[in-house]
């Protein structure tokens, strides 16, 4: 092997080094600038490209390139790695026999995961600011950040000499034969150590002592398996600089006020409890939002030409084998023996021999069977198939959040069946629905990103690469495969039966939240027999399209009242309006006032209590009803209302009730039918 190595830079410029040289001696032979903002290395052997430390030498000729601050996402992981390993070195010395477990980045910051000492307790919020500042006095220490070499026998001794029960039970399960990384921080023999796939910062004065914050403390079982041991988990975020800390900060402050759990409570929507672990109780109010929301769906799937069905919630078993779905997604499915229980009081409930059916998941095996009924000619296609479907999947508990994660939810879901020739068509036609969809619910900004197959999946090579491209030539038909729509590729991301099209909506605060899908699968009509009579007589298998707008009623109602912060337009808010009086001699006209605003479709209410008119504005307001008209005694002699507008500047308008009346009504229709 040559003594120099030839390393080739993004300008096309190739340096000479010698053999045993790192990155940084090619960033501070370029000069002092670059040496001081290089983070890390992307080396590429002629086998990849990959993230490296610094200081890890060439192992031959590679192409460079030096990872700074500007390289955004590859700077933040490795702040948010290093910070995470800050935050276990400052545990350990705070509190000597805490034991460290994994403490990956996130994507806002990262965490920790610990076993407390013995008959030390669970972490608390309250041990958060030593903590940071036993974080920041390690940044400032500087401690440089070394990757060593060691053979797997070697760490589980040195973790079992420290009392790192967790560490040495991990490394025994790598791959037997495999170099093992240990990084150590320090420059003393007793420097702290841990195991680390790597890369990271040089040292630990390149992160910023401004620039992350310890959030919160949880619980977390060790390998997420509720049979294994509790540990403590303390969270973080984490960004370049403290000018990105703060805007984080205040997104944080503003999600927390724009929360969908607190404001549901406050407008009296819905609420969650324990006898029903992630199945929403919908109060009268969130059922007229839920009903708004549905029946605005409704009339653009039958203004689109679907179809919309109704299929059971249970299925047998069989029927999931046969489909894929019990060996590939068993797991999350609630499973129902076909046998009656026992009425005997000793006796088991169930005696085990009955067989075995599922609630369903999903809607797809259900509408395949719709589809086999009967003969179907290619002049019937496409079948455009909706249903909005309750379907269960048996999520952890603690995976649960609101109604944004549930067990029980409902799918505005559809299913087309198309021959090839339909599909780039029904794609694009699609993609203009849902686009046409979200603006109307106030969601002005989307991403498009196309999910590539997965490693596990059923089907062949040329059938995902058919699929595959027939989704970028639909999005490309519809002119959204440009930046302004955030078009992406996601290798490996696809479903285990077909690619998708993610659709990711950004809210009112900048969260991005993925919803709508659509995805081309010939899978499954291939393994439950769906077939069509061709133009030449012969049975063919249709392509079956799933798709989404909302994605699920619940999660999609919680990102609706995030986005508004719970002030919605006017035709999806559960009350439109509020007559409140001022004296009770104007009683009389306010009920006449909300006869008329009824008769003209407005969902309205009085508030007739004897309260004064400031301590019924705001309590409104907290409920975020859009309309508060206020009527007196002159109003009542004049046949008009005085109208104050939830979130305006202005103090209130004085119209006619006629006009109020017909200002409303106008106002208060749906934007599919105005």
């Amino acid at each position: 092997m040559s003594d120099m190595f030839k390393i080739a830079l993004p300008d096309g410029s190739v340096r000479e080094v010698a053999a045993g040289a790192t990155p940084a001696d090619v960033a501070a032979a370029i000069g002092p600038g670059l040496a001081k903002a290089a983070l890390a290395a992307r080396v590429d052997h002629g086998q990849g490209g990959e993230l490296r430390d610094l200081n890890r030498p060439f192992e031959g000729d590679a192409s460079l390139a030096l990872v700074t601050a500007r390289d955004e996402a590859d700077a933040l992981e490795l702040f948010r790695h290093d910070y995470a390993h800050v935050l276990a070195e400052a545990v350990q010395k705070l509190f000597p026999g805490t034991q460290i477990t994994f403490g990956p980045a996130t994507d806002d910051g990262f965490y920790y995961d610990f076993a407390p000492a013995p008959g030390a307790g669970m972490f608390t919020e309250e041990d958060l600011p030593a903590i940071e500042a036993a974080m920041r006095r390690i940044i400032a220490a500087d401690e440089p950040l070394v990757r060593e070499e060691w053979q797997r026998e070697d760490v589980r001794a040195f973790f079992e000499r420290s009392g790192e029960q967790y560490k040495a039970e991990w490394v025994m399960e790598l791959p037997e034969g495999e170099a093992i990384t240990m990084y150590r921080s320090g420059r003393a023999e007793d420097a702290w150590m841990d195991l680390c796939r790597g890369p990271h910062l040089p040292s630990t004065g390149k992160l910023d002592p401004n620039a992350f914050k310890l959030t919160r403390v949880s619980g977390a079982y060790w390998r997420g398996d509720q049979a294994n041991p509790m540990l403590s988990r303390i969270y973080g975020t984490a960004w370049l600089n403290k000018k990105q800390l703060d805007a984080h900060l205040v997104r944080l402050e503003e999600a927390a006020k724009r929360d969908h759990r607190r404001i549901g409570q406050e407008m009296d929507l819905f609420h969650l409890q324990a006898e029903a672990h992630g199945s929403v109780f919908w109060h009268p109010k969130g059922f007229i939002l839920w009903r708004a929301l549905e029946a605005y769906m409704r009339r653009r799937l039958d203004a689109a030409g679907y179809d919309e069905v109704k299929t059971p919630q249970l299925m047998d078993a069989r029927q999931w084998e046969k489909s894929g779905h019990w060996g590939k997604y068993r797991e999350n499915m609630f499973v129902v023996p076909d046998e009656i229980p026992s009425g005997e009081d000793d006796g088991p409930v169930l005696s085990g021999t009955g067989d075995l059916m599922a609630l369903k998941p999903m809607n797809c095996p259900a509408h395949v069977l719709i589809f086999k009924q009967g003969i179907t000619s290619y002049r019937d296609l496409p079948i455009r198939m909706a249903e909005f479907g309750c379907c269960h999947r048996n999520e952890p508990h603690g995976a649960l959040h609101g109604i944004m994660r549930v067990r029980q939810f409902t799918q505005d879901d559809a299913h087309i069946f198309v021959r090839e020739d339909q599909l780039i068509d029904e794609v694009r036609d699609f993609c203009d629905l849902l686009d046409s969809v979200y603006r109307d619910l106030g969601f002005d900004s989307y991403a498009i990103k196309l999910a590539l197959r997965p490693e596990k999946r059923f089907g062949s090579d040329a059938m995902w690469d058919w699929s595959e491209q027939s989704l970028r030539d639909a999005v490309s038909a519809s002119g959204r495969d440009t930046a302004e729509y955030g078009w992406e590729e996601l290798p490996g991301e696809g479903a285990f039966y077909a690619p998708k099209l993610e659709f990711h909506l950004t809210d009112a605060i900048g969260r991005t939240w993925q919803v709508g899908t659509i995805q081309t699968d010939t899978v499954l009509p291939e393994r439950l027999d769906a077939s069509y009579v061709g133009e030449d007589g012969a049975r063919h298998r249709p392509v079956m399209l799933h798709r989404a707008i909302l994605g699920t009623f619940e999660r999609f109602i919680g990102i609706l009242i995030e986005h508004h912060a719970g002030k919605f337009p006017l035709w999806l808010s559960p009350v439109q309006a509020v007559v409140a009086t001022i004296v009770s001699d104007a009683d009389g006209y306010a009920s006449e006032v909300l006869a008329k605003l009824k008769a003209a479709g407005i969902r309205a209410e009085t508030d007739l209590r004897n309260e004064k008119i400031n301590y019924k504005v705001r309590e409104h307001s907290l409920a975020k009803v859009p309309l508060l008209l206020v009527v007196g005694k002159r109003e009542a002699e004049e046949g008009t209302v005085a109208i104050r507008r939830l979130g305006s500047d202005e103090y209130q308008k004085v119209m006619s009730l006629a006009d109020a009346v017909a200002m409303m009504a106008s106002e208060a229709v749906p934007p599919d039918l105005r």
